[in-house]
């Protein structure tokens, strides 16, 4: 896990967050040294950037380790190629050596 650095911590203003308890354990798990704190913010500006269509993924092809056949219920872009797809349009779900269910075109893995 990679954190952005945007600004320094004294530069951030301060926010509490209520959190279920076993989801902040969850959380400073994942998080390792990076501490949960820098992985919410890194959480967080990744829903922004993936919802204001400036998403940039560091995730290549040989990262996805699987994928199956989809069809997408909303609009959303893949993150190897940036496409987008539509509603009710064929797509894969690809699941990256990291854990993580990415959405993908069907032809972002052609070979």
């Amino acid at each position: 896990m990679h954190t952005l650095n945007r600004t320094t911590t004294t530069e951030m203003e301060v926010t509490s967050i209520r959190l279920e308890r076993e989801l902040k354990d969850k959380l400073k798990e994942l998080s390792g040294n990076v501490g949960y704190q820098a992985l919410i913010r890194d959480i967080l500006w990744n829903y922004v950037q993936q919802k204001s269509g400036d998403y940039q993924t560091s995730i290549s092809p040989t990262d996805i380790r699987a994928s199956v056949a989809a069809i997408a219920e909303k609009e959303v872009r893949c993150v190897l190629t940036g496409q987008l797809i539509r509603p009710q349009e064929s797509m894969l779900l690809g699941f990256t050596t990291g854990g993580e269910l990415v959405p993908l075109s069907t032809e972002s893995l052609a070979r």
